[in-house]
């Protein structure tokens, strides 16, 4: 029987290693399972946190989209030609689907007011400042001073690529005179020499409306895109009925992109009221990053807010017309915090 015991013994060591290998094992698996566990909780928590308050990575640019409509106030009641756009039966889509699912602002104001042009409005988004209070084409006499900064200036030297969309222009010049049913009035960007001067700058970036649904199936828009219908469709010829169809056929395309799912911004907005006296103007925010689906404030706004909006978001300075002063609030109440980053 001695003759056993060293085999004995060693068929124990081998078992009871085995068996402690397997424990040990065990342990660590279930400690893996433990950690695996809280990680995709952690994982979980976290996204569901990012898109809930901003879809966007920390530092990253958004893609704006700005659409400009004319010529009616927001919930001013009145029997001339130019009715309110809140509570309109033939504005079903701005009322029944923008309302409920943007957040929007019941008093922006225009800066041109009492049946003002629509020119200086327009040039107003563009750089905070007025340099004339004409509707007249651009030219050596009507046009910013050389040398002016303006939004679009400041995202070429930041890098940040830009368009203008206007409907109706063909794309072989760069569009300084009306046509139809194109106004250059509603086209601010060519009153500024840095695109008006260089023919091929200016083809480059101001773009027939027609080239909207490509570049957004081919994930192909810019940073900062700025729209304007035609006469018809922006309801400055045509009616309100005009441009709710036009919203929801065009602006619809824009909400169901890759570019909108990714955390684009969609700013729809009136140049003015065209109503004798001080009137609020649409001012509809449609993104992932609202404060909430419907959601509306009483702060007084102005274009200048809407130029200093843009400016945060794409973090480009110096602050532009009289954007720079704490007296002209920007949309960050519209949002969620943190969504509108402040530029230090």
């Amino acid at each position: 029987m001695c003759g056993h015991y060293p085999i004995s013994t060693a068929m124990l060591d081998y078992k009871s290693k085995t068996t402690l290998s397997v424990i040990v094992r065990l342990l660590l698996y279930q400690r893996m399972k433990m950690y695996l566990f809280i990680a995709a909780i952690i994982l979980l928590f976290a996204n569901a946190t990012a898109k809930c308050e901003n879809p966007l990575p920390a530092g990253a640019m958004p893609t704006v989209f700005l659409i400009v409509m004319e010529n009616h106030p927001w919930s001013t009641k009145t029997n001339s030609e130019h009715p309110a756009i809140k509570g309109n039966k033939d504005a079903p889509y701005i009322n029944d689907t923008l309302l409920l699912t943007g957040a929007h602002a019941e008093q922006q104001f225009a800066h041109i007011k009492d049946f003002g042009n629509s020119l200086p409005n327009y040039i107003w988004l563009e750089c905070g400042r007025m340099f004339f209070n004409n509707d007249l084409p651009p030219s050596k006499n009507n046009h910013a001073p050389k040398g002016t900064e303006h939004l679009t200036s400041l995202l070429r030297k930041a890098g940040i690529s830009w368009k203008t969309y206007q409907e109706d222009i063909d794309g072989m010049s760069c569009p300084v005179r009306s046509k139809g049913r194109y106004a250059v009035k509603h086209n601010p960007f060519v009153y500024f020499d840095d695109v008006r001067l260089d023919e091929k700058y200016c083809k480059e970036h101001v773009r027939p409306f027609t080239e909207l649904t490509h570049d957004l199936e081919s994930d192909r828009v810019a940073g900062y895109n700025f729209i304007t219908p035609n006469l018809v469709n922006d309801m400055h010829d045509g009616t309100v009925k005009n441009g709710d169809d036009w919203l929801q056929i065009h602006l619809s395309e824009i909400l169901q992109s890759k570019a909108f799912a990714d955390g684009a911004i969609v700013f729809l907005t009136w140049d003015e009221s065209e109503i004798s006296g001080d009137h609020p103007i649409g001012m509809i925010v449609l993104s992932k990053r609202i404060k909430s689906p419907g959601y509306s404030n009483t702060i007084k706004y102005t274009h200048s807010s809407t130029l200093k909006t843009l400016q945060e978001l794409f973090g480009i300075k110096p602050m532009l017309g009289d954007t720079a002063g704490d007296e002209v609030p920007d949309f960050s109440d519209l949002f969620q915090a943190g969504a509108i980053p402040a530029i230090p």
